[in-house]
């Protein structure tokens, strides 16, 4: 893994990499409604990468296991993330599928609506995540999202459990999941109609509830988000999460771990698209 800045965690985050589509409108279509948006951007995305680069801003040390294409996209998502400093060597390239592309539009206020074709994503699988079981029992935090599926979730979550390694659990998109598995992580990450879907309320057991401009919440303490001029809300929850896993990673307090990821995930809505460029 690659060394952390001065006083850095370990984090392995599993989890997705895209490419993102994004479009801006005046305002978000109605069902049936055709908008004319501006002209279409080519970025970075995924939740997975978007966190693992947020991770690694933050000082951690960090490696992604994940997959991607066999095309162009996946070459150059490969050679940006190991010059970010984030170990790929977990980053599984899978024959004959595209790179996950993410189709993204943002309205006047910053708000956005997402459709993901998860691609070389839904290929990652547990044979995957066990040929990274190393790099999970040594990091400090294993972070994990849901733009995978459900047996390279449970895989890491077991591996982690075994190893006494930290999993933090960013529960979105939102879809069943085991209770014993919500049960594993500390925290569970959500934002607030995720936390309604769920039934999570904080109180019985570990989880974060992010609340916007109005910063997150966890454990009976709040964080408030400072004042930004948000120019694209995507990629500010991933930014959050990579965030609170880096913090969480060197042994810091929630109470402190809260504080940094509410200021990156606001941070992160003072650039287009969900990664700085």
């Amino acid at each position: 893994m690659t060394s952390a800045a001065a006083g850095g965690g370990r984090v392995v985050v599993v989890g997705s990499l895209n490419v993102d589509l994004v479009t801006t409108v005046p305002r978000h279509p109605a069902p049936g409604e055709t908008v004319l948006g501006a002209d279409l951007v080519r970025l970075r995305g995924g939740k997975g990468a978007n966190q693992a680069l947020a991770a690694r801003r933050a000082g951690a040390a960090v490696a992604i296991v994940g997959r991607i294409g066999d095309d162009a996209d996946g070459d150059a998502y490969r050679a940006a993330m190991a010059d970010a400093g984030v170990d790929v060597t977990c980053l599984v390239t899978t024959p004959g599928v595209p790179t996950g592309t993410a189709l993204i539009v943002v309205d006047r206020e910053g708000e956005n609506a997402i459709v993901v074709a998860p691609g070389a994503n839904a290929r990652l699988d547990a044979t995957d995540v066990h040929a990274a079981g190393g790099l999970i029992e040594a990091a400090d935090v294993v972070l994990v999202q849901l733009e995978i599926g459900d047996e390279a979730v449970r895989a890491a979550a077991d591996i982690a459990e075994r190893a006494g390694t930290r999993l933090v659990l960013n529960a979105s998109p939102v879809r069943d999941l085991p209770p014993a598995l919500l049960r594993t992580a500390d925290p569970v990450v959500v934002n607030e109609p995720e936390a309604a879907a769920y039934g999570l309320t904080g109180g019985e057991q570990s989880v974060c509830i992010t609340l916007g401009g109005r910063g997150a919440t966890w454990g009976g303490t709040t964080a408030a988000a400072p004042h930004v001029t948000p120019v694209d809300t995507t990629g500010a929850g991933d930014a959050f999460a990579g965030a609170l896993a880096a913090a969480l990673a060197t042994g810091g307090s929630a109470v402190d771990a809260l504080d940094a990821a509410v200021a990156a995930g606001a941070e992160a809505t003072t650039w287009p698209g969900a990664q700085p460029v």
